[in-house]
């Protein structure tokens, strides 16, 4: 990615704000922030909140685009294929869409990041772990070696992915929460903060405590 580039943000509450500031330390900045909330208002200042997908569709169609805009989707916790969706959505107008490092996070150069990813302050991704697009790895969180993540993951602040850990899509890993190592954690489950998970969590499920228990079952 390169530095001194104009982004647009979907989303325009906190997680915006820290796009925002990392995008500036990489010498880049925001442009506009869209959001489908109605009520929704712009949480940086001078950055205009254009408004929903019609509003982006019209702007982008509008020649508003600038050559070389990124986009990013500043959408967190369990919205993993919301974040997909709307990186779709970039893609079909013209916005490129591309991972995003901060500068004291630790990457390893045999790790793997899909389209729009996000690796914040002090976030390490070691060794060939995998991650897939639009995933957020938050502050303080740790991905360990030859984990694979699935798109539309959300690792909260300080979670431990420890080593050949598989986490299908769409699944939110609470704040603080270890992941044992070679578990697989199903699609769209949601991981409790503080939880310490011993074993495979099955598809649809809420688990919490230590060890891991399932509170809550999605049934088709």
């Amino acid at each position: 990615m390169a530095d001194g580039v104009s982004y647009v943000l979907w989303g325009s509450a906190g997680h915006a704000k820290v796009l925002a500031s990392l995008i500036a330390l990489r010498g880049g900045r925001v442009i506009a922030l869209f959001d489908n909330n109605p009520n929704a208002k712009s949480s940086i200042e001078g950055v205009p909140l254009v408004g929903g997908h019609d509003n982006f569709v019209t702007w982008a169609q509008g020649g508003s685009l600038n050559s070389g805009l990124r986009g990013l989707v500043a959408i967190g916790g369990h919205t993993g294929l919301a974040r997909v969706n709307i990186q779709k959505l970039f893609l079909d107008h013209g916005v490129l869409v591309e991972p995003i490092v901060h500068p004291d996070a630790t990457l390893c150069a045999t790790a793997s990041l899909g389209a729009g990813t996000q690796v914040l302050a002090r976030a390490t991704v070691a060794s060939e772990a995998t991650l897939g697009d639009g995933c957020i790895v938050n502050h303080g969180a740790v991905v360990d070696h030859e984990c694979v993540i699935g798109d539309g993951v959300h690792i909260a602040p300080g979670a431990t992915l420890c080593g050949c850990i598989t986490v299908e899509r769409n699944v939110m890993i609470g704040a603080g929460s270890v992941v044992l190592p070679r578990v697989v954690i199903g699609a769209s489950s949601v991981i409790g903060a503080g939880a310490v998970v011993t074993k495979d969590v099955p598809a649809g499920t809420t688990v919490v405590g230590n060890p891991a228990r399932i509170i809550r079952q999605f049934k088709s």
